[in-house]
């Protein structure tokens, strides 16, 4: 990906080599990765915290398990410079549809951190939070994409900060409050598919980034795109399910198969219209 010589956002809240203290109190990690998840999906994630409560913990200067490092540095200007690219794509298609784009923040942290949807650790991966608009990244898990996932290049890491903004998209075009309407009336396994429905369409919203950016400022370099692709399959539930389990149970999943996730990215990229993005149509958005 040519990247170097791109805008750097100013939207980037830097809090690695802050640490977490270890006085949280109340329903644990699992709590807390269930709301993270639920408001991934675009569920209130109060109805999960009040069965627990959420562990709070006092953010402290000094060092952490991960170190800062050039390579980290480096890596930390790469993801500004990628959410700037996304930036200018989604300010710009938001004002082709008569609309304003708010920006999100992006907070980089190392190993755990307190963010409006509660606590989480790095362990939980990259997640939105759209009761602060702001995309949160462990700089580590770039690293277990390439060596876990099998998803090198960064290109691959691209596409997880653009499917993260993607989530935001969806939180400024009230697709998420639909979601969490709907998913309100319905079992366990028609909630699912909703949010597989969801992140498909994050997936494809991340194509549609990709498309403009390359053909606006010609970002792309040979093999990026098969990057993304290995990144969207390394990440498809039924890969993850097979490696944790050594089964897949479909109507689990909450974020579609490889096979799906790279469609999806795959049309995004190729028509660079949300409108091709309607991964809900079987549902009446």
């Amino acid at each position: 990906m040519r990247w170097e010589r791109g805008r750097r956002s100013s939207n980037v809240e830097d809090r690695r080599g802050m640490r977490m203290s270890r006085t949280a109190k109340g329903g644990g990690l699992g709590v807390i990765v269930l709301a993270l998840a639920a408001l991934y999906f675009g569920v209130d994630p109060g109805i999960i915290l009040n069965m627990g409560g959420v562990p709070q913990g006092d953010v402290v200067p000094g060092q952490s398990g991960q170190t800062r490092s050039p390579e980290s540095d480096r890596m930390a200007d790469f993801t500004s410079v990628v959410l700037a690219d996304t930036e200018d794509t989604w300010n710009e298609l938001f004002r082709q549809m008569n609309r304003t784009y708010t920006e999100p923040v992006l907070v980089l942290y190392t190993d755990a951190v307190n963010s409006a949807c509660g606590f989480a650790q790095a362990a939980s991966g990259p997640f939105y939070c759209p009761a602060d608009h702001k995309l949160y990244i462990d700089l580590g898990f770039f690293r277990q994409l390439e060596q876990s996932y099998q998803a090198p290049g960064d290109f691959a890491q691209a596409y997880v900060i653009a499917h993260e903004v993607g989530h935001h998209v969806q939180s400024l075009l009230g697709i998420s409050s639909k979601v969490q309407s709907l998913r309100s009336r319905l079992g366990k396994a028609e909630g699912n598919k909703l949010s597989v429905m969801l992140e498909l369409q994050a997936d494809c919203f991340a194509g549609v980034w990709a498309n403009h950016a390359d053909r606006t400022r010609h970002i792309l370099e040979k093999g990026d795109i098969g990057e993304a692709l290995a990144a969207a399959s390394g990440v498809g539930d039924d890969r993850l399910q097979k490696q944790a389990r050594g089964y897949v149970v479909p109507e689990s999943f909450t974020h579609g198969s490889s096979k799906q996730r790279m469609y999806w990215f795959g049309r995004g990229i190729k028509h660079g219209d949300i409108e091709y993005c309607n991964t809900f149509e079987e549902v009446g958005f």
